[in-house]
């Protein structure tokens, strides 16, 4: 989904820092870039448009960024920008107020009104994963949003975790996501981003009705996922841990294309897939399998997988592993076995 634009490992080290400033003033906003050893530096950019929103994927060495009034009066995209810090530790000062970032913290700020960032990267490099968000795409006005940026947010809890979970999917990639989902995920994080600062903002109120419920969706189905080794969860207790009806958790997913316990059931059978192709878990018992992703009836987990794949259980395990070459005892993976000697 992020396009790889900028690597410095395809420039000579003399190029490096002059190539990075022009790269980081054309794809995000124009900024002054400061490092302590030029020749020492290194960086990277990836870069995704979704529909209004992009997330770009940073990596570099130790640095300093500064984002100044001049730069703004000639250059003013209005944005938001929400950062998860992936790596590192960094350090935003905006609006008169300055914050710490350690791994797996979230910031606010706004390209709009000037701000200065330090990165202090240590002997590697330092990473953070960046939403661009139109101001206008959020319903509260830029003065409300001012009490928000250059405050640490946790990415662990509540609605910080799914955001700082989808942009780590979305750096990560892998293959998970299609061009034709770009739409469909920039409205996402929009939903995201106006849930987390309407939290902090404590104007919750504000925030549209479809955009509540879409992010209530994405808890939902976080949760499931946390939970799938519960053999109680249900949509009763889906419902209950989210404080609605069931008949309400029914009516949320009446667009999604499932239902809550078909989604339960088909999260915990793929689960039981990957274990039983996995030769680490070959020697867990196919009810241990199924015990493990809250399947308490055995019979029934055989019977559903079997529905879903064609197979039984056992079988697909031993087709899966049967399938794997095997390795020559003593041999470490992607070494070559060494010559047998042989007598003249």
């Amino acid at each position: 989904m992020l396009q790889k634009v900028f690597d410095t490992q395809d420039l000579p080290v003399g190029e490096r820092l002059g190539a990075w400033k022009e790269v980081v003033s054309h794809s995000l906003t124009p900024n002054l870039v400061d490092v302590d050893r030029a020749e020492e530096f290194q960086a990277s950019m990836r870069l995704g448009d979704m529909s209004d929103t992009q997330v770009v994927g940073l990596s570099y060495t130790s640095l300093r960024n500064q984002r100044t009034a001049r730069m703004i009066r000639r250059s003013g995209p209005e944005l938001y920008a929400l950062a998860l810090n992936v790596r590192g530790h960094q350090r935003i000062r905006q609006s008169g107020r300055e914050t710490v970032l350690g791994v797996g913290d979230l910031v606010v700020y706004a390209t709009s009104d000037p701000y200065e960032s330090w990165v202090n990267a240590g002997a590697g490099t330092a990473a953070s994963t960046v939403a661009l968000i139109p101001r206008a795409a959020v319903p509260f006005a830029y003065d409300t949003m001012k009490r928000l940026v250059a405050t640490r947010l946790s990415g662990r809890e509540g609605i910080g975790a799914l955001a700082a979970h989808l942009l780590v999917r979305l750096r990560e990639d892998a293959g998970l996501y299609r061009p034709a989902d770009a739409p469909r995920l920039g409205t996402v994080l929009v939903d995201l981003f106006t849930a987390l600062t309407a939290h902090h903002l404590q104007a919750e109120a504000v925030v549209p009705p479809e955009s509540r419920e879409r992010t209530l969706v994405l808890a939902v189905r976080a949760f499931i996922q946390r939970h799938l080794s519960d053999p109680e969860l249900s949509p009763a207790s889906v419902a209950a841990a989210h404080n609605i009806s069931v008949r309400t958790l029914h009516r949320l997913f009446r667009d999604e294309e499932t239902t809550v316990a078909r989604l339960i059931r088909e999260q915990r059978l793929e689960k039981c897939r990957r274990d039983l192709a996995d030769p680490v878990c070959s020697g867990r018992p196919i009810h241990a399998v199924a015990a493990r992703w809250g399947f308490a009836d055995a019979a029934a987990f055989s019977h559903a997988f079997r529905a879903v794949h064609g197979c039984t259980p056992t079988e697909y395990r031993r087709s899966r592993l049967e399938a794997r070459p095997p390795k020559e005892p003593g041999i470490p993976p992607g070494s070559h076995a060494p010559e047998r000697r042989r007598d003249p």
